[in-house]
Parts: structure tokens; sequence; C-alpha cells
């Protein structure tokens, strides 16, 4: 059963009346290190790695018609990873290394088939080993944790307290918010935000969009929640909403050229995902299934102590 990002418990005894709050508390241990984006704002080479890196991450997407939630995904693991690894200088192959393993990892969470062979095409040229030794990297510095608490696993629950009757507006609300948290992945100035904060600014701006009259009421439904942290949450909504305004305001020929590579998720062709169809379910993993996915993540990890970046090689 593919890893839904709607839905990252791991077993049925967390989908009790208490697993929001366990999502709450949860969420810090799935974000980069806390300097990371004081780091990328400085414009330092972490900045620019990030920037090629999401521009591969689109490329593949574009090129492959690859899952948006799997990049999604993928990305998540990049921030993670850089945040808490020294990228080495003078190896400018190791930034297609870390993206078509983040890709692979990512790809295994879902349960999409992933071959490095299709990627060749666009300059991803490593052999299973090297890629195999570069995951063990990246699992290493996430602690194993790949059920990634995102955007995504909040969206349901935010909605819930907008009482909304009408399942089409319901359904439209929903799809722009994730439209939205989306784009907001490549904004630099979003990233220091937690996930609960990223879903709930989304949310309102999107009903701020679709429903300006319902908006007030929205708006203080979400923010009489419990869990959530007002301040934060009305920074994280200016931010959104610059960054949708700047969106709107690019001009025609930046956004039809033919020969830019796509650099937002906006821009791909659209396709039905697990958020926009018309029916969503909500995946549990059983322990058993569990450990069968660690296994087949695993099997390769015995060296997972003694391998570093810098041992590394290209193929």
């Amino acid at each position: 059963m593919e890893f839904d990002l709607e839905d990252p418990f791991t077993s049925s005894e967390q989908q009790q009346s208490d697993s929001i709050a366990a999502l709450f508390s949860a969420e810090f241990d799935h974000m980069s290190a806390q300097d990371y984006t004081q780091s990328l704002k400085t414009g330092d080479f972490s900045a620019s790695f990030r920037q090629e890196a999401i521009a591969l991450f689109f490329q593949v997407q574009y090129s492959c018609n690859f899952d948006p939630f799997t990049t999604y995904l993928a990305v998540n693991y990049m921030d993670r990873f850089i945040s808490r690894k020294e990228i080495p200088l003078g190896k400018p192959w190791l930034l297609r290394l870390l993206v078509i393993s983040c890709l692979s990892l990512a790809a295994k969470m879902r349960e999409k088939d992933f071959y490095s062979s299709d990627f060749q095409k666009e300059g991803f040229i490593f052999d299973m080993q090297t890629i195999q030794r570069m995951e063990v990297l990246i699992l290493a510095a996430l602690n194993w944790r790949m059920r990634s608490i995102t955007p995504f696993s909040f969206l349901c629950f935010f909605m819930s307290l907008l009482k909304m009757k009408d399942p089409p507006l319901t359904q439209a609300l929903k799809g722009r918010a994730t439209r939205i948290i989306f784009k907001a992945q490549n904004e630099i100035n979003l990233l220091a935000f937690n996930p609960s904060t990223m879903a709930a600014s989304a949310l309102l701006l999107a009903s701020h969009e679709l429903f300006p009259l319902q908006f007030p009421s929205f708006k203080a439904s979400i923010l009489s929640c419990e869990h959530v942290n007002k301040e934060s949450l009305l920074k994280c909504f200016s931010a959104m909403e610059e960054m949708v305004i700047n969106e709107g305001n690019e001009s025609v020929l930046d956004s039809v050229s033919s020969t830019r590579t796509p650099l937002s998720i906006l821009d791909w062709p659209c396709r039905k995902t697990e958020s926009e169809g018309t029916t969503t379910t909500s995946a549990t993993v059983m322990p058993e299934k569990r450990e069968t996915k660690r296994r087949k993540i695993s099997g390769f990890c015995s060296e997972s102590n003694s391998v570093e970046v810098s041992q590394i090689q290209q193929c």
C-alpha cells in the first residue's frame, strides 16, 4: 500500500482521537534543521545548490510525467538532508546523484516503478550501487523518518474546521490549497514554517481567493484552533500571499516560453492526483507491511554507519 502524504501514520493504533495531537507534536521531527532557511538566505553555496536541484526535480517531473506528490516527497528528503550534511565542493555531479537518490527513495515509499536507466537521457548516469550508497546517507541523516509529515497531512483537519457542506466547493478549495502548497516548496522564505502552519495558511489563502465573503469566518475558525500559533500563521499567510501575487505578475513571455525549464509545479500539465480525485482513501500501513517496506529500502544498508558524502564516487 503506497504512502499517502495526507495520512503519514504507520499503524492502526495511531488512528485514535488523539491522532491529530500526535501529528502536531511530531511535525518538527520532519522539518529541515533550524538554521537552514537562514543559511539559504545568505546566498551561499547551499542556496545555489538547492536552486539547481529544484530545477532538476522539475525537469524530471516535466519530462517523465512523474507523480507530483512523489516529487514533493523527494524535495522534502533533499531539504532535510542538505540542512544536516555538509556538501563537499568540487563535485558538481553530486547534485544529480542526490536528486536521483531522493527520487528513488520517494518512489519506493509511494510504490512507484523507478528505473535509473529511464533518467540517463536527463544526464543522470549512475549505477545502482552508487545510488544505493547515496540513499544510505540520506536515510541516516533523516533517522529513517521517511513517512514525512508535510502540509498535506493537516489539510483535511483544517478543512473540517470550516464545516463546508458542498462537496464540489470543498474539493475546489482543497485543490487550490494543494497547488499553493506545491508552489510554496520552492520559496526559501516559507521553508522555516512548520507543516501545519503551511497547510492552514494555504487553505486560508485559497478561501480568500475562492470564497471572499466566507473568508472572515473561515479565518476565525482556524485561528481559534488550539494547535495554531496565530502570529506565525499570519506571517506565513502574508508570505504566501506575496508569492501568489508575484506569480500573477510574471510576464506572458516568461509564462509561455518553450525554452525554459519549468520552475513551478503549476507549470506542468494537469493530471488527476490523490487530492483532486472524486474520492480519497486514507492508507494505513499495518506493522507487518511496514517491516516489508523497511526491508525493501534497507536491504543494501549494511554499511550505513561507515559511508560519508565525501566518500561517494562518481561511477
